[in-house]
């Protein structure tokens, strides 16, 4: 777990850089890492995902963090890419990397809220621009059905367990169970467990997405 709250310190210490040099007044904060540093979710994670939440050049805007982001870190990877923004980067020779993907498009109107991000191992708090939880919710639905990511099995229980209504169709439904019970027991103890915080290890190796998969079956066997 010490590799994984490093990890973070450093995600911490990105989106503070982010801020410092104003790029994330054009950035919407989502994924996973969002949920965790802005929602205490209970599950480390690598990655940072940004959308944009007004227009920009894109060209520039990518020259400007390249130009930026060189003179801080040690980049190992730099990409315009025709539907989003990528960089990859680190402290110094040997350390872990940070991956950060920008995606070329505008985020739904009202789909943003200002949030908090904060962590138990980073000194300081910073204000970022972030999906609600609803929008979340639509985001992880079609990743999960898309990619079929265990992680995105459990984010979508967490915002299940957190209060946001599954409003799904039927069809949606059928694929996300499909999919939950499609994860083998190595998914939970290796791909999951290996991001989880020590105390949820065990529940989920037993119990699985079970929570979730009543909450999504409950209008079936309530009837």
């Amino acid at each position: 777990m010490e590799r994984l709250a490093n990890h973070e310190t450093f995600e911490m210490e990105a989106l503070q850089w982010l801020r410092s040099k104003g790029f994330l007044r054009s950035l919407v904060f989502g994924g996973g890492t969002m949920l965790r540093l802005c929602h205490e979710m209970p599950r480390y994670s690598l990655d940072m995902d940004f959308w944009f939440y007004k227009e920009v050049e894109y060209d520039a805007f990518y020259n400007q963090l390249e130009n930026l982001i060189g003179q801080e870190y040690d980049v190992t990877d730099m990409q315009n890419k025709f539907y989003s923004i990528l960089a990859e980067f680190r402290k110094g020779a040997g350390m872990q990397r940070l991956k950060i993907e920008i995606r070329k498009t505008l985020a739904p109107g009202g789909s943003t809220e200002e949030k908090i991000a904060f962590s138990p191992h980073f000194p300081t708090q910073v204000l970022v621009r972030g999906f609600t939880l609803g929008q979340m919710f639509r985001n992880k639905v079609s990743a999960l059905l898309d990619r079929g990511e265990i992680r995105d099995g459990f984010d979508l229980e967490f915002l299940a367990r957190s209060g946001v209504t599954l409003d799904l169709s039927e069809e949606e439904k059928e694929g996300i169970i499909k999919r939950l019970r499609g994860f083998k027991k190595r998914d939970f103890s290796v791909k999951l467990g290996s991001l989880l915080l020590s105390e949820l290890r065990e529940y989920y190796n037993q119990k699985r997405f079970a929570y979730l998969e009543e909450k999504l079956s409950f209008d079936k066997w309530s009837t």
